[in-house]
């Protein structure tokens, strides 16, 4: 913290004009900076670093406390490491450090209660996205004095736990929430144990659906009581619905989906991973007349039949992500060529759907790989580099690219020729993740050029993405020293999907 009020961040010499002689120098330390390029500098931080530096001095408190740093709030103390320890704390908060400016809060169970909610209601007018972490609930607060909430509201994310039911909550606001056009209901996929246990049904979806006719994103995320019941009440009252997510929601068969098309004309992505499709309701579907542009469709275990029937007849498809289908072989692709409109396609995953030979991929390709934006073949042990070399000439628009697989191969990857064919036919790449074994990755005392290479000529490279090991530390190193920080990740932290690539990609987004 010393170094700040002593750093030296700039010398101004001044010529004088007159007799060509240098005035004395003079020194400008960051105390001296104006407060709006100080405020400028603490946007940088998170909130809470810019806690730490309001410790610093009385003027760096005052601009840490200054509420325009404070429009995006998350109090869970995992998300944000900033704990409120009291509602008093977080009362006085609200009334003097968030305010009007405040335009997103997220709030951890032990500080949703009707006090904070009504203060949040008066004092901060111009909330329009919350986020209520309910996932470790035991039990609720007492709503029943519950008057007011943020009327304003435009998202809203509700982290639903297993056993507490929200009716008695959901019923006080109601009336509030009739202006959401984002709306995140986040199950426990991940906590579910194999066992079969009781499943409860904690909050009322077709009452809600009644409350929110203005929905056009919506998002059931990992809920195991959701069934197509609910995805036909959803379709009854939000006639301006334009997204449906409800992945790894596993009692989904699609039995709806006929209904769900005919009434919401404006539905234009469907994203279905991990729900457990039947074959004979995809087929049921009018896909010609379907408005679908984005589908996911990934580990639903459809028919090679179903997969024809419905790409062969969907007008105007722009993503697709069909991986972990062992359904989708030669057959489907060649029809999908044959007898489908592809020409709309941007984005294409098909991770880890083995029937799909290598030559089957490279005639695609040679066809439609330089429309495309985002590519996924990755999982499959007979894709190999070889095969990327020979189609990266055709991905000269591609933003997002992942290949490879963690499974060890017979032969080795030549990663040197792969970063330079990156570097040289993908000048947009955005996005790359790289899943083979360290140990598969050969690579030679060139490889600083190779990847000085992708670095200079891939100016928009945001993420990098290698499995641990040597060639990992050799890549990080050279980003580093060309001070891109951020862009080498590991397998263990990151994974890159061509989801980036939605039209609703930040209305998805929860954490």
């Amino acid at each position: 913290m010393n170094a700040w009020g002593t750093l030296d961040i700039a010398t101004a010499i001044v010529r004088d004009d007159l007799n060509s002689s240098f005035r004395k120098t003079k020194k400008i330390t960051i105390e001296k900076l104006p407060d709006k390029v100080l405020l400028n500098i603490f946007s940088y931080l998170n909130h809470r670093e810019i806690c730490t530096m309001a410790r610093v001095c009385k003027k760096w408190r005052i601009i840490a406390y200054d509420t325009r740093l404070w429009r995006h709030v998350s109090l869970r103390p995992e998300i944000s490491g900033l704990h409120v320890g009291s509602l008093e704390a977080l009362l006085a908060l609200i009334s003097i450090r968030f305010g009007p400016s405040l335009r997103y809060i997220e709030l951890p169970i032990e500080l949703i209660t009707h006090t904070v909610l009504h203060e949040l209601a008066n004092k901060c007018p111009n909330l329009t996205h919350m986020l209520l972490d309910f996932s470790t609930a035991m039990q609720l607060h007492d709503f029943s004095e519950l008057q007011g909430f943020p009327t304003k509201l435009k998202y809203l994310c509700i982290c639903l736990s297993e056993v507490i039911f929200m009716e008695g909550f959901m019923r006080k606001i109601y009336n509030f929430i009739n202006g959401l056009e984002i709306l995140h209901l986040i199950g426990t996929y991940e906590k579910v144990e194999e066992e079969e246990e009781e499943v409860y049904e904690v909050i009322n979806v077709h009452k809600l659906k009644s409350a929110t006719p203005n929905l056009k994103v919506i998002n059931l995320y990992g809920i195991n009581f959701i069934d197509d019941s609910h995805i036909d009440a959803f379709s009854s009252n939000c006639i301006q619905l334009e997204c449906l997510a409800v992945n790894y929601c596993a009692k989904v068969t699609g039995s709806t989906l006929k209904v769900l098309f005919h009434r919401n004309r404006r539905l234009r992505c469907l994203l279905l991973s991990g729900t457990s499709l039947q074959s004979e309701f995809l087929m049921q579907v009018d896909w010609e007349k379907c408005p679908i542009q984005e589908l996911d469709i990934t580990a639903t275990d459809l028919s090679t039949e179903a997969l024809t029937d419905m790409l062969t007849r969907m007008p105007g498809l722009r993503f697709l992500s069909a991986g972990q289908l062992n359904g989708f072989n030669d057959s489907v692709l060649k029809a999908w060529m044959e007898t489908g409109n592809v020409r709309n396609l941007v984005a294409l995953d098909l991770d880890s759907s083995d029937n799909l030979t290598d030559d089957a991929l490279y005639k695609f390709l040679s066809k439609y790989g330089h429309q495309l934006h985002g590519l996924c073949l990755s999982g499959m042990t007979h894709i190999t580099d070889s095969l990327w070399q020979s189609v990266l000439p055709i991905l000269n628009n591609a933003k997002i690219i992942v290949m490879g697989t963690p499974e060890r191969l017979a032969g080795n990857v030549l990663i040197d020729q792969l970063m330079d064919g990156l570097a040289n036919n993908c000048p947009n790449l955005q996005r790359l993740e790289l899943r083979w074994d360290p140990e598969n990755l050969r690579f030679s005392d060139k490889s600083q050029k190779a990847i000085d290479t992708l670095r200079v000529k891939c100016l928009n490279l945001k993420s990098l993405v290698i499995s641990d090991g040597r060639y990992y530390e050799i890549v990080k190193a050279n980003f580093e020293r060309a001070d891109r920080m951020t862009v080498v990740r590991t397998l263990t932290n990151c994974r890159v999907s061509n989801y980036y690539l939605l039209s609703n990609y930040k209305d998805l987004i929860f954490n």
